[in-house]
């Protein structure tokens, strides 16, 4: 039997958040640009998640991205899956989550948007389980509510949590509760970056280079400075059995974890960060990494920072497509086959680290029962009536209304 291959970091956008989306004018929404002429037919959806996507000086069908069936389909999910010998596949909101909400709409939103992705994984017994999102809006008695309930869903291995938390990041002292919940039932917070740096950082001819500076940049180190501050107001202290995966390989914290210690070390006016346990014990102790990272290089840093049981792999769909010939191709995704490669490269010679990377660590530290998975070879069975361009109930294949 072929050892699993489980994506870590995959996202959809279940029908509650496209309907929540599409009945949205403001950022973030889902848009219908028109044809371009009477008698042509309509562009793409699009998808408006930041505030740069919606620039007034842009036509409508340049703002945000196209949106496809791949963002809220289970069938196109289980098609890539298929397509990539993916096994399992664990499911999370893409961003922005829920930060938008207001409070009274928040909880409600989380526990709708929460039972459509574990039903959706209940009809894919093996292939798929969910990390759940919560209503950061909401007050705190609510978001610890979820959690909770959250346990209770066997298919739901974790949440997905943005860096601003309640709206100062997550080095906010008011995030106790929280993190007392989730180290009381043992879920994994993956701390997922959307807010990036700001738009001066990148200079005045950033829009040159489209969205390389804030996704290859951006989110990156938007994760990395979430997680030292997490680190220097004594988070893992204070939970100390407390599970994080970072995003992205944790950006830059791997290289730059040895200079934050430097500086905690030396420093001779503040007094955070001293008296606790080192970056290191944290990084090793707290901290898995996903290796979304595109590299052998920063493949083999995420390992030498945390551990090679505690990277796991992901794909980061449905973001980064194929485009120019390979979309045309229809064929392997570049960006899974850089990832799958980079752990290949990099465990060269040690096949049982490259497997753990590839699937193992994820089964063991989510303890996911992958029967019904067709053995685990990597195979991915449809229902009854998915086959041949038939959908199920469970898909949006058409992104409506908008």
């Amino acid at each position: 039997m072929a050892p699993p291959l489980v994506d870590i970091h995959t996202h959809i956008y279940p029908p509650s958040y496209i309907a929540l989306l599409s009945a949205r004018s403001t950022t973030p929404y889902i848009a219908q640009p028109p044809p371009a002429t009477p008698t042509s037919p309509l562009p793409p959806p699009r998808l408006i998640i930041l505030p740069s996507d919606d620039d007034p000086s842009l036509p409508p069908s340049a703002r945000g991205r196209p949106i496809d069936a791949s963002y809220s389909s289970i069938t196109a999910k289980l098609a890539f899956m298929a397509q990539h010998s993916i096994t399992t596949s664990i499911i999370s909101l893409a961003n922005p989550w829920l930060d938008f909400l207001a409070p009274t709409a928040a909880a409600a939103a989380a526990r709708d948007i929460n039972n459509d992705m574990h039903a959706l994984c209940a009809a894919h017994p093996g292939h798929l389980f969910a990390f759940g999102t919560l209503p950061v809006s909401a007050p705190m008695p609510a978001l610890v509510a979820e959690v909770h309930r959250l346990a209770t869903l066997p298919l739901i291995k974790g949440l997905i949590l943005g860096t601003t938390g309640l709206g100062t990041g997550l080095d906010d002292p008011a995030l106790d509760p929280l993190w007392a919940a989730l180290q009381e039932t043992q879920l994994l917070a993956f701390i997922h970056p959307h807010y990036g740096l700001p738009a001066e950082v990148f200079g005045p001819r950033a829009h040159a280079s489209g969205h390389i500076l804030p996704l290859a940049l951006g989110f990156p180190l938007e994760t990395t400075i979430a997680f030292v501050r997490m680190f220097l107001a004594g988070v893992f202290d204070r939970f100390p059995r407390l599970k994080v995966l970072l995003a992205h390989a944790g950006g830059a914290v791997p290289f730059l974890a040895g200079r934050v210690e430097s500086c905690v070390r030396h420093e001779r006016v503040g007094g955070q960060g001293r008296g606790k346990r080192d970056v290191w014990a944290v990084l090793r102790r707290n901290v898995w990494l996903d290796g979304v990272v595109y590299s052998k290089v920063g493949l083999r840093a995420a390992v030498e920072a945390v551990g090679r049981d505690r990277v796991l792999w992901g794909t980061d769909h449905p973001f980064f497509p194929p485009v120019g010939d390979e979309e045309e191709d229809g064929g392997e995704w570049l960006s899974v086959r850089m990832n799958v490669e980079a752990v290949r490269e990099a465990f060269k010679g040690d096949e049982a680290g490259a497997e753990g990377v590839l699937g193992g660590n994820a089964v063991r530290l989510l303890e996911l029962d992958l029967r019904g998975s067709e053995g685990g070879d990597g195979s991915v069975g449809y229902e009854e009536g998915e086959e041949d361009g038939e959908k199920s109930e469970d898909d949006v294949e058409e992104v409506a209304p908008y």
